[in-house]
């Protein structure tokens, strides 16, 4: 698979929005805009009653942020726009009246640790590992972060932040509460998804709807917050440091 794309399926009240890039299914701006109407269009699609959020191919389930798009924002304007992208998906899965099932085959890495965060209810496999990067890059996770204390708590969302080059694994992040459950394979995982799925979409929307919103509950500034969160990153980006950083980064893809 060469091209990017983000997908939407129905199948016996069953939804399925699944996204992939070539680049370990990194996000760049293009796709978060997709992923985030789909999202947003799933949630009214009377044919739907729970949604899946999967990624495409057998390996890492994201990558967190395009560094390619990184590489080019020239300005804060051009910073806020891209980590804004972040902050629609999540504010969209937020917003969703339907339970979403975060289907996590592999990796996940920045911004795919907020996806994973952001949905109702995750099964992950054994591969699954997890990890903020973007303190080493220069930035923070500060568009996911939210979404991520939220999910794991501010202890484990803070260690996860300060020590960005490490990955935790899947079996540390079910500890911590971000997977329900952990698989040994993707077959096992998929097994799981489907059960679940066909459980929620047999049954009550108007129930699954009110207690969505009462689990989210406090978090009604996001769509205000995350932005001013997007504006830090946008700015922290354009700092020497992380020039220098994706500079060697991009040098050394091409040896």
């Amino acid at each position: 698979m060469n091209e990017s794309y983000v997908k939407y399926a129905v199948s016996n009240g069953i939804g399925v929005i699944e996204f992939y890039t070539p680049q370990h299914n990194s996000l760049p701006a293009k796709i978060l805009a997709q992923l985030a109407e789909t999202i947003a269009a799933a949630g009214i699609d009377s044919n739907s009653k729970v949604l899946i959020l999967q990624s495409g191919g057998n390996k890492t389930f994201c990558a967190g942020a395009s560094f390619d798009e990184l590489m080019v924002i020239e300005n804060e304007e051009q910073g806020l726009q891209f980590f804004s992208g972040f902050a629609n998906v999540i504010n969209a899965m937020r917003q969703c009246p339907k339970f979403i099932i975060g289907r996590i085959q592999g990796k996940s890495i920045g911004g795919g640790v907020g996806l994973a965060s952001s949905c109702d209810y995750c099964l992950a496999t054994i591969n699954a590992e997890i990890k903020l990067s973007e303190l080493p890059v220069g930035i923070g996770p500060f568009v996911v972060g939210p979404a991520v204390e939220r999910k794991m708590g501010t202890t484990a969302a803070y260690e996860l932040t300060i020590d960005g080059t490490n990955f935790r694994s899947a079996q540390w992040a079910k500890q911590k509460g971000m997977f329900a459950e952990v698989f040994e394979n993707i077959e096992l995982l998929d097994g799981a998804v489907q059960t679940l799925a066909n459980t929620l979409a047999n049954s009550s929307s108007e129930a699954m709807r009110e207690i969505k919103k009462i689990f989210w509950k406090g978090t009604e500034n996001w769509n205000e917050l995350l932005l001013e969160r997007a504006a830090i990153s946008g700015r922290l980006i354009l700092s020497n440091y992380s020039k220098k950083v994706l500079a060697d980064f991009k040098a050394k893809t091409k040896k």
